[in-house]
């Protein structure tokens, strides 16, 4: 009988008796000549997938042609072997199908990943030309029926979830098997065979969704995103017009457990970074900035793995006008979904308990107050493009929440107020207070807070402008809101005046650096039209007439900054060959009622110094100034309560079509591996990325099963 050599020994042991039909079934041999009942006692052995792989990968040319029938009907069997099988045969049957479409993947792209001029199936080179090893046209109706018998499977009532667990894999395995999804041809039979609805009821049922959710969620994204702008996919229709509340709610409770999740983590990590720092820590800065690269490393990385349900958020948002409603109420059930990625394969079931931010008890069940802490630790890393790509997305997100009238209705609610922690980054110019958790508000001030953060923490030599203009964006929506609403909330509006006339000074000083990158005038023209909307529109939303005051302070405290970039507009608007006369032009325009207050104010303010003999004003002898001369006549301008709706198409089509290649990647990565490990006995839930998966193209380490022959 044919044997292995054992590891590190001289001797051999009996080979697996799965492997050994591996081998005659390569080999073209007919498996029903060894029994009439073949096919029944295989399935009872369990599946080695490594050797599997193995013995198909190994495949010459001239071994291709005898060994294909067998492997079509190796295929074919584990199909039928779904519908009439005992739940032992359908998890091996399950077990190897994964194979088998990992294995077609792989010989499709060399690598399994970036797929080559041939997308119909697996091909060798025989006689110097490529030939077809398994076409889409070989398997077509195999692969119909497969995924007949899979929705069959997630639908059905059985008492265990592990052919469920193996059957979502399985369609990630199909749906991730090359980068670009749209040159997927395996994944026309999900779209052929459509799953919403056995989707929707994993969504619906608490228990299913703890199971399964993650890998529900994810695999609802990648279908959206397939041909997204080409032609009619029914996910998208499908994901548009749902308005189940408890699928709605379970999708929303799938992604509020990962961003809770890594939140807590964060926290955990700045504690013990507190309790362990003592006299070692301070041995040698270089040390300890070893370890805060391979932290931020870490960190980058978990980061990159939220994309897959970051991405999810959106497509809910942006597709579904009942998701945000559906958000608003409360869920009755708190239970998180399965383990999220912050999560090693090993750990526990996460405890949510502990990761309490803000005073109410359905935390867990806010997405909005997880969002909005998880966008804080993100803008934190200044350097890394994993977080400036997820930092872009969140921003994306934030974006469709305040052009949504529920959301800003429900967030500008001041019924509804929340504790949430903020994370502040450590900057040389201020002191981050001790407090860590503000004080309850509604989420309209903790979002503008979040913004203002952003604004002040970022003003950087690699500027991201692209970041500021969708944080501006944001900022210019909901202030829109509340003029139209005529909704007056208790915001410090200091703090946000500061922060973008902060911008101003930054945008000014950095003009020579920035004039050859990008368009800086218009993020200027955002800023001085939310000046503006204050100026002419502050008496419906400000909460008192001495928020006006406190304004026009501001600006005239701010002349000069507002004096040079009047200079600096002018000197461009002159300008016969420049690139961005048009944006000049309009901000020069935008300016005018700006000026036209500090002039003003300047002059009643010299003119009262004169009559009272003083050279230095006391702040409020100023405001009491401002307060006595509002008798100056400014310009209408038009527009100013009107943005530009948000759309995908043209602007972000790319910046999604790569963030949906790196969902792609991640997943792929960490599916086949979770298949491999449920063989050991225990089905692994973890999100792609949370697990160290071993390369499969070198040699491993297979333990071997005594042959029972």
């Amino acid at each position: 009988m044919a044997s292995r050599k054992r590891s590190g020994s001289g001797t051999k042991r009996p080979k697996e008796k799965v492997v050994h039909i591996y081998e005659q079934l390569c080999r073209g041999e007919d498996p029903k000549l060894l029994s009439i009942q073949f096919w029944e006692e295989f399935f009872l052995l369990q599946p080695n997938m490594d050797m599997l792989e193995c013995e198909l990968l190994k495949l010459n040319p001239e071994q291709y042609s005898s060994a294909k029938q067998n492997i079509l009907n190796l295929f074919t069997e584990c199909i039928h072997t779904l519908s009439f099988g005992n739940s032992k045969r359908v998890h091996n049957a399950l077990q190897t199908i994964a194979v088998f479409i990992h294995f077609l993947f792989r010989k499709q792209t060399g690598t399994g990943g970036n797929a080559n001029d041939c997308h119909n199936g697996a091909t060798m080179s025989l006689n110097n030309t490529l030939v077809p090893f398994i076409t889409i046209n070989d398997i077509e109706d195999d692969m119909r029926e497969l995924l007949k018998q899979l929705y069959n499977i997630l639908t059905s009532n059985i008492s265990t979830d592990r052919p469920k667990v193996l059957c979502l894999k399985i369609l990630l395995i199909i749906a991730t098997g090359i980068d670009n999804v749209n040159e997927n041809n395996l994944i026309e039979f999900i779209i052929g065979q459509n799953l919403f609805e056995a989707f929707k009821h994993i969504l619906s049922d608490s228990s299913l969704r703890n199971l399964h959710g993650h890998d529900v969620v994810t695999l609802l994204t990648i279908l959206v995103n397939y041909r997204k702008h080409e032609g009619s996919n029914p996910y998208v229709v499908e994901l548009s017009l749902l308005a189940d509340e408890l699928a709605l709610n379970g999708y929303g409770q799938v992604i509020s457990c990962v961003l809770t999740m890594f939140c807590k983590q964060h926290l955990l990590s700045l504690t013990e970074l507190t309790t362990s720092s003592s006299w070692f820590s301070s041995l040698s800065n270089i040390v300890g900035n070893m370890f805060i690269s391979d932290e931020l490393c870490y960190r980058s990385q978990q980061i990159r793995a939220n994309n897959a349900l970051l991405l999810a958020l959106y497509e809910a948002i942006h597709l579904n006008r009942n998701f945000i409603t559906t958000l608003a109420h409360t869920q009755a059930d708190s239970t998180p979904p399965s383990p999220c990625n912050t999560l090693n394969i090993n750990d526990g079931s996460p405890d949510l308990s502990a990761a309490a931010i803000l005073d109410a008890s359905h935390y867990s069940t806010n997405l909005f107050v997880a969002l909005f802490q998880y966008c804080s630790i993100v803008m934190q890393d200044h350097k890394s493009e994993l977080s400036s790509t997820n930092l872009k997305l969140c921003l994306l997100i934030l974006t469709c929440i305040a052009e949504d009238q529920y959301a800003n209705s429900m967030m500008h609610d001041t019924n509804l107020t929340f504790k949430v922690s903020l994370h502040r980054a450590h900057m040389r110019h201020r002191k981050l207070t001790s407090e860590k958790v503000s004080k309850p508000q509604p989420l309209a001030n903790t979002l503008l807070d979040l913004l203002v953060e952003f604004i002040v923490s970022h003003l950087l030599k690699k500027f991201p402008i692209e970041l500021y203009l969708l944080c501006v964006g944001i900022i210019h929506r909901v202030i829109i809101y509340q003029k139209r609403c005529r909704v007056r909330i208790a915001y410090h509006w200091k703090d946000l005046w500061t922060a973008i006339i902060s911008l101003l000074k930054f945008l000014i000083y950095q003009e020579q650096n920035l004039m050859k990158r990008c368009n800086i005038f218009d993020l200027a023209l955002q800023v001085i039209n939310i000046f503006n909307l204050f100026i002419t529109y502050g008496d419906t939303f400000l909460a008192t007439t001495n928020s006006y005051d406190e304004l026009y302070y501001e600006l005239n405290r701010e002349e000069k900054v507002f004096c040079e970039l009047h200079a600096m507009v002018l000197r461009y608007a002159s300008m016969q060959d420049c690139e961005y006369k048009e944006d000049s032009i309009r901000l020069l325009n935008a300016l005018s009622n700006i000026l036209a207050i500090i002039k003003h104010f300047q002059m009643k303010i010299k003119e009262w110094l004169a009559s009272q003999s003083l050279s230095t004003p006391t702040e409020q002898q100023i405001l009491e100034q401002i307060q006595k001369n509002y008798d100056l006549t400014l310009k209408l301008q038009d527009s100013l309560d009107q943005y530009e709706r948000y759309s995908e198409r043209p602007k972000h089509v790319i910046f999604f079509a790569n963030l949906v290649k790196e969902v792609m990647a991640d997943t792929r990565k960490t599916v086949y591996y979770l298949v491999k490990e449920s063989s050991k006995g225990t089905i692994v839930e973890c999100l792609p990325g949370a697990v160290s998966v071993p390369s499969t193209s070198g040699d491993t380490e297979v333990g071997m099963m005594q042959s029972s022959s």
